[in-house]
């Protein structure tokens, strides 16, 4: 019938998914050092052959989702991860905007990615930054360079000298979007998991970077309802005891992402009505909270 078929082309026109096999969506928070954390999430759902219809980050997030997206595997984003040290992706400045500049990051960017442009990634990706003119996110995800919206979503302010890009002035993506769900069920994912990492609970008054991270989590508490709503799982891996610059701690962070994407399973293998590929262990000290959104 006639109708029927006008009917689904204007679901389809408004965004939404007529198929009922289930589209996942994963949304990547930030956290620095603790993004790591990322790569033991995408290694436990790419072992059990989940796949995934689109992928987003904000921050740290969005250097491992624009990895994965143009087609790095886990071990390789973890391999890239382990070597990696601060002075990679910035370079101490006199400036009046920032602390450090990104433009290194480029050059790490190159090792880490497979491809530079979105129109290339093998899986839809978004990367969020912030712009501070209009006080709004800004979702990066059809065409052009992936690798200024991400210098531009990593771009802590206060540490990092902001972006410049079309007259925006673009910082953080967790400045506006804590977790990029939203940008996924746009983009047509009708299941999106979403993974939050938590921040470290001591709090030194002493220390700047400390004060500006509380200021980001007394924020991030008050938006928290806002990136909720899209999302169907929450992951919040536990590596609270983890530091912003805790590179060395690459294995711990791996561990607990695994784990926690691991007790995530039985509820993403109910959307899809799939069975366990293999018998998985959950790795040792690792800390997870898996709750529905």
């Amino acid at each position: 019938m006639n109708w029927i078929s006008t009917a689904k082309g204007w679901i389809r026109d408004a965004g939404l998914n007529f198929d009922s096999k289930p589209r996942i969506g994963l949304a990547l928070g930030g956290g620095f050092a603790r993004g790591i954390a990322h790569v033991g999430v995408l290694r436990v759902l790419e072992q059990e052959g989940i796949r995934l219809h689109c992928i987003g980050g904000v921050s740290a997030g969005s250097m491992v989702a624009a990895a994965y997206a143009s087609g790095a595997t886990p071990d390789e984003i973890e391999a890239v991860a382990r070597s990696m040290k601060f002075k990679d992706v910035a370079r101490w400045t006199l400036s009046k905007l920032g602390l450090a500049g990104s433009e290194r990051m480029s050059i790490f960017l190159a090792r880490l990615l497979k491809a530079n442009r979105f129109e290339e990634m093998k899986i839809p990706l978004a990367v969020v930054a912030t712009d501070l003119h209009s006080a709004r996110p800004v979702v990066f995800r059809k065409t052009g360079d992936v690798v200024l919206p991400i210098r531009a979503s990593c771009s802590y302010p206060g540490l990092f000298t902001p972006i410049r890009e079309n007259g925006r002035c673009l910082v953080d993506g967790m400045v506006s979007m804590e977790v990029p769900a939203q940008p996924l069920r746009e983009m047509g994912a009708t299941h999106v998991i979403s993974v939050a990492l938590p921040n470290p609970e001591l709090f030194d008054a002493g220390n700047m970077f400390s004060v500006v991270n509380r200021c980001f989590q007394v924020m991030s508490a008050r938006t928290e309802r806002d990136w909720r709503r899209y999302s169907n799982l929450v992951l919040s891996p536990g590596v609270c005891n983890v530091g912003w610059d805790g590179f060395s701690s690459h294995r711990e962070l791996v561990a607990a992402g695994e784990c926690c994407a691991r007790e995530a399973l039985p509820a993403i293998r109910r959307w899809l009505g799939t069975k366990p590929v293999k018998a998985s262990a959950t790795p040792a000290r690792a800390v997870a909270a898996v709750e529905p959104a």
